[in-house]
């Protein structure tokens, strides 16, 4: 899948935090994607990340913006709402996304009250997931690697970050690759298998 991995520099910073299951899914886990395809992005493996040193690094740094990418009533709808202003314009905005199912991101969230205490983001939308050899367990989830474009493409959109739309057509790419494979795998393993007999 690497192959088809084509790169965005944003201004944004993400930190993905990946559940120790999601770490392991190698092969087709988007949260790999989603950091394979942005340079600026980290990866931190774990639960609790109350004590994570570089996690609350990061959220510790004054030049900081800190978001959590996480639906909830108080969440600011980026649809509307730019994240910068003139009075934290020369700030970094950093966008923290919990990599997990949703019954694990909830343990996450309650093991991790740094990061449960921030303020949260989200995004509406009219798409549905692209993830067809996944169930997804309503029909407003995405993946990882997908939200995480919707952001960025609302981002560009309000002007918190400057990457133009035509970087935003080939994003996608390795995490429908993988699917393609997949799904193609799982129809040659359907496939009857024949024995000589002499």
């Amino acid at each position: 899948m690497c192959l088809h991995v084509r790169p965005i520099q944003t201004r944004t910073k993400f930190v993905i935090l990946m559940h120790p299951k999601e770490y392991k899914k190698v092969k087709n886990g988007t949260g790999h994607l989603t950091h394979l395809s942005l340079p600026n992005s980290e990866i931190h493996i774990g639960i609790d990340f109350s004590s994570q040193p570089r996690v609350n690094e990061l959220l510790d740094d004054e030049k900081n913006l800190c978001y959590l990418l996480y639906p909830s009533q108080d969440a600011i709808e980026i649809n509307t709402h730019k994240l910068t202003c003139k009075e934290n314009s020369e700030k970094n905005v950093v966008i923290f996304i919990i990599d997990s199912t949703w019954a694990c991101a909830k343990k996450m969230m309650r093991l991790s009250p740094n990061i449960a205490a921030l303020q949260a983001i989200s995004f509406t939308h009219a798409t549905s997931s692209a993830f067809a050899i996944k169930e997804q367990p309503a029909a407003y989830c995405l993946s990882t690697i997908e939200s995480v474009l919707t952001v960025l493409k609302l981002m560009d959109k309000n002007g918190d970050e400057a990457i133009g739309q035509s970087q935003f057509e080939q994003f996608l790419n390795p995490f429908l690759k993988m699917i393609e494979f997949q799904i193609e795998f799982m129809e040659a393993c359907k496939a009857p298998r024949f024995v000589c007999i002499e």
